[in-house]
C-alpha cells in the first residue's frame, strides 16, 4: 500500500490545486483570532484588522479575523467529499482591548460559519490543554468578584459536510482493518479529552526550534492521529490548510491515509524534511503501543472475570466485538520525496 502527501506553499483562502470532492477528511488548526501572536498575520491578509486594533475596537477585530478563516472555509465545503468530516481544533481568547478585558469565543464563531455553509455540527470534543503559568486565575486574584476564569481547554469541532454520512461497499477491507479497539472507541469518543499530551510524540526532541514551534501553534501528534482513525478509513486523503510544521501530515502517514497540506511560512517544509525521517520508527511504535494497550485491557478484563467473545484475525489476541476482528495496523517502509511531496510505502505491522 502506498500514500501520497502533498505540500504547496500558499494561501489556503484559494485551494486551486485541491478537485473538487477530492478528501474525505479535514483536520486542521487555524490560527486563533484575538490571539495576539496571529496579529501580524491577520493584518498582513487584512489591514482593517490592524485598524481595528488600534482603534480599541476589539469587536471589530474579532469579526474582520474571522471573515478571513471564512474564506477557508468556503473552499473546504468544496473540496470535502459528500458525507466528508472537518475537524476544527481551536481555542478562545482571552484578551484586554482598549482597557476591556473579555472572552471572544472563537469556537462559537466557526460553529456558526460551518453551520451556515450547509455542514451539519456533530459532538465536539473538549481538550485540557494546561496553561504554562502556575497562576490559577486571572483579575483581582482572590477577591470577588473581580477574578477569572483561567482557561485550559480547546475545542475540536466537527462537522459533517451535508446531511447524510458517508457509505462504503460491503465488507471493505480498508474500512474493517482501520477498525479500532472497543476500548479505544470508548476512550476516543469521549467528549473530553485528559490523556492526549505526550501519550504518543510531542515536537520535543524534533528538529522544531523555539521560534518556529511557538509560530506553527503546533499540537500533539496524537490529535490528528486519534482524528484520522476517528473518521477516516485506509485510503482516505486528509486535508490540513493550515498545515505547520506538518504534524496531521504525520499522523496520516501513521494512519495509513494519503494527506494534503497548504501553508504560507516556506521555512515549515524545511522542517518536515527533518521531522519524516522518524515517520517508520513513529508509525511501528504506534501500531506496537495500541496493541500493547489493547492486550493490557484483556488481561485486565480477565482478571475481573469477563470473557471476550472473539478472536482477532491478524494479532494473537482477544477482541470484544465482531467489528474489532479485522484490525490490521499499517506500518510505514519507507519514505520517498518528490517535487510537491512525499510517498510513503506501507506494510502490515508484523508482531512476533
Amino acid at each position: 500500500m502506498e500514500t501520497t502527501h502533498r505540500v504547496y506553499v500558499g494561501d489556503a483562502r484559494d485551494l486551486s490545486a485541491v478537485a473538487d470532492d477530492a478528501v474525505e477528511l479535514v483536520v486542521t488548526s487555524p490560527p486563533y483570532p484575538m490571539i495576539e501572536m496571529w496579529d501580524d498575520l491577520f493584518t498582513d491578509l487584512d489591514p482593517a484588522v490592524g485598524d481595528a486594533l488600534a482603534a480599541g475596537d476589539g469587536r471589530a477585530a474579532f469579526a474582520a479575523m474571522h471573515a478571513q478563516l471564512d474564506r477557508v472555509w468556503d473552499e473546504l465545503e468544496r473540496v470535502l467529499v459528500d458525507g466528508g468530516i472537518a475537524c476544527i481544533n481551536v481555542g478562545d481568547a482571552t484578551r484586554s482591548v482598549d482597557g476591556s478585558f473579555r472572552v471572544y469565543p472563537n469556537h462559537a464563531r466557526i460553529l456558526e460559519a460551518f453551520e451556515s455553509r450547509g455542514f451539519d455540527p456533530l459532538p465536539d470534543v473538549l481538550w485540557r490543554k494546561p496553561a504554562n503559568s502556575a497562576a490559577k486565575f486571572m483579575g483581582s486574584g482572590t477577591l470577588p468578584p473581580n477574578a477569572y476564569v483561567t482557561l485550559e481547554h480547546e475545542y475540536v469541532l466537527v462537522f459533517r459536510n451535508g446531511v447524510d454520512s458517508r457509505e462504503f461497499e460491503p465488507r471493505a477491507d480498508r474500512r474493517y482493518e482501520a477498525a479500532f479497539f472497543w476500548e479505544e472507541r470508548n476512550r476516543w469518543f469521549s467528549d473530553v479529552w485528559t490523556d492526549v499530551r505526550g501519550e504518543l510524540q510531542d515536537l520535543s526532541g524534533d528538529a522544531v526550534d523555539d521560534d518556529l514551534r511557538d509560530r506553527s501553534a503546533a499540537y500533539p501528534l496524537e490529535i490528528p492521529y486519534r482524528l484520522c482513525c476517528m473518521y477516516s478509513a485506509y485510503g482516505d486523503t486528509v486535508l490540513d490548510p493550515f498545515w505547520g510544521t506538518g504534524t496531521t501530515s504525520l499522523a496520516a502517514m501513521c494512519a495509513g491515509r494519503h494527506s494534503i497540506g497548504y501553508e504560507l511560512e516556506p521555512a515549515f517544509r524545511e522542517v518536515f524534511d527533518d521531522r519524516v525521517a522518524s515517520v517508520p520508527d513513529l508509525s511501528r511504535s504506534i501500531g506496537r503501543a495500541r496493541l500493547d494497550r489493547h492486550r493490557e485491557f484483556v488481561a485486565d478484563r480477565r482478571a475481573d472475570g469477563k470473557d471476550l467473545s472473539y478472536e482477532a484475525d491478524h494479532y494473537d489476541t482477544d477482541v470484544v466485538t465482531k467489528m474489532e476482528r479485522g484490525i490490521r495496523f499499517r506500518e510505514v517502509s519507507s519514505v520517498v520525496p518528490f517535487e510537491e511531496g512525499y510517498w510513503a510505502e506501507h506494510e502490515p505491522l508484523s508482531i512476533e
